[in-house]
């Protein structure tokens, strides 16, 4: 999934490209209309393209490959194969190979709709691909600022009193389209905008009943269709058998998914205070009982469960998350108790909520827990977190299975394992070097990007625990003592 919060970049109309007199493009042949777009440009003299072609190209020869005394027939597989392809246009460079457009490769864009444009000598195919580009360049700038402008102004719609109302009018607005939130039950309970055909209401809540979850399968978190010219999507608000956003679009622009995905984001967050584990003023007790001295497990049933997971979420290989892409983390996730610390993010879960990976996150979940027990899965999640680093995973849980080390009386083990790491018991950084080391089968360079320090670092740490407990590391034995022991610490 690409990132919603970045428009895809449009592709150029090719009345556009037609509109630039430093070209001096023509159109000899094939379709004509505004619809026509092309979404790059590629030069090819290839007798058969079609291996080469992804689909959209403007394709650009000088007919090298075409043979000497080559008839109707060739032209007529040469244009086919680049339609099958998906190719947009075929543009035909003059001079230094043909002085003029072949009337029979003309007549062959014309039988299969492929637009045909003459490329003057004076013009280079590199200057197409650039006139192309800034074309691109020039519409995502838009877009852009389309884009970002929505963004403000649904933010301003969701700081006003009742602002479910604001945030679909914003919507509607800005798109150009209906937004409709739709109850558990499909019923419309608030609209904005122009109303579409009743057969694409109807496909618009057949669309948001694919959104509730059934027993065999998870539940998708939009889907999207076109019934009868009007583009249609919808949005899930939050996990289970919640709220779902509906839009509608007679024409549908490349960022009005990103702005209808920010605008979901948004009813995410104002719907689910509608939730009881959700509930501002519970969440604000529970915060109060636990500042006057009450234990966790007092104050849990007020926040809607009564065992929860920790998550630790940081974003894949991208800057510190925002406020607003921490917020959806802690929507998709079913959860509003995040804590955005730095580059790391906390979320408690209740366990009763599936954690699944998330699109550009990074995702660390500990063991369900009793809230007594909540400070031992905040470690969890935060191993966790740190193994899916190393491994370039989108997501780790610690394990739940029974270890060899409950066969040992928990005394017995525990007097054990601080008699083995006594040695390096005062240097906690060695301590979680050589945990961290031997989790990751002794990988250097993982262990340093889970620890987010330098290789080197690594292997002098390992060295001083060596040194100091006086034991071979590539011992399996020695390992799996260790390994036993730092699991009890």
């Amino acid at each position: 999934m690409s990132d919603p919060v970045v428009p895809p970049t449009p592709p150029v109309r090719l009345d556009a490209l037609l509109a630039r007199e430093d070209l001096g493009l023509r159109r000899i042949a094939g379709p004509d209309g505004p619809g026509i777009v092309v979404h790059w440009a590629q030069a090819s003299e290839m007798a058969d393209p079609y291996p080469y072609l992804l689909g959209g190209e403007l394709l650009l020869s000088a007919g090298v490959h075409i043979p000497e005394g080559a008839g109707a027939g060739y032209f007529d597989a040469y244009v086919s194969r680049i339609v099958a392809a998906g190719g947009a246009a075929l543009g035909f460079g003059l001079a230094p190979v043909h002085e003029k457009v072949p009337a029979a490769l003309a007549e062959a864009c014309d039988m299969h709709g492929l637009p045909l444009l003459e490329v003057p000598p004076r013009t280079t195919f590199s200057g197409v691909a650039r006139a192309v580009w800034q074309l691109m360049a020039q519409a995502r700038t838009a877009e852009l600022r389309r884009v970002t402008e929505a963004q403000q102004s649904l933010a301003a719609a969701a700081a006003r009193p009742d602002p479910v109302r604001p945030v679909l009018g914003r919507l509607a607005q800005r798109t150009g389209g209906w937004a409709v939130l739709l109850g558990p039950d499909t019923t419309e309970l608030a609209a904005s905008g122009p109303p579409p055909p009743a057969e694409a209401r109807e496909s618009l809540t057949r669309l948001a009943g694919l959104l509730r979850p059934s027993t065999a399968t998870a539940a998708p978190a939009s889907a999207s269709d076109t019934v009868a010219g009007t583009h249609l999507a919808a949005y899930a608000l939050g996990p289970g058998p919640g709220f779902v956003l509906g839009v509608a679009w007679p024409q549908r622009s490349p960022g009005d998914h990103t702005i209808a995905s920010v605008a979901a984001v948004l009813l995410t967050l104002l719907t689910g205070r509608q939730h009881p584990a959700a509930d501002p003023s519970r969440s604000s007790a529970a915060l109060v009982r636990l500042l006057l001295g009450a234990a966790p497990g007092e104050v849990a049933s007020l926040l809607g469960a009564d065992r929860w997971r920790v998550v630790h979420a940081r974003p894949d290989g991208g800057p510190a998350p925002d406020a607003l892409a921490v917020s959806a983390l802690g929507a998709a996730l079913g959860s509003t108790l995040v804590d955005p610390a730095g580059e790391t993010v906390r979320v408690l879960v209740p366990a009763g909520h599936p954690v699944e990976a998330r699109p550009g996150w990074i995702l660390g979940v500990s063991a369900a827990a009793a809230p007594a027990d909540w400070p031992v899965a905040d470690t969890q999640a935060a191993r966790a977190l740190a193994r899916a680093r190393a491994t370039r995973a989108p997501l780790v849980r610690h394990g739940e299975r029974p270890a060899l080390a409950d066969l040992v009386p928990p005394g017995d083990a525990d007097a054990h394992a601080r008699a083995l790491l006594a040695p390096i018991a005062a240097a906690p950084a060695l301590t979680d070097t050589l945990r961290t080391w031997l989790s990751l089968h002794g990988s250097w360079d993982r262990t340093a990007v889970a620890l987010s320090v330098h290789r080197n670092t690594v292997r002098q740490r390992i060295a001083r625990c060596a040194a100091l407990l006086e034991a071979d590391l590539d011992d399996p034995d020695v390992r799996m003592d260790l390994w036993f022991a730092l699991r009890r610490s």
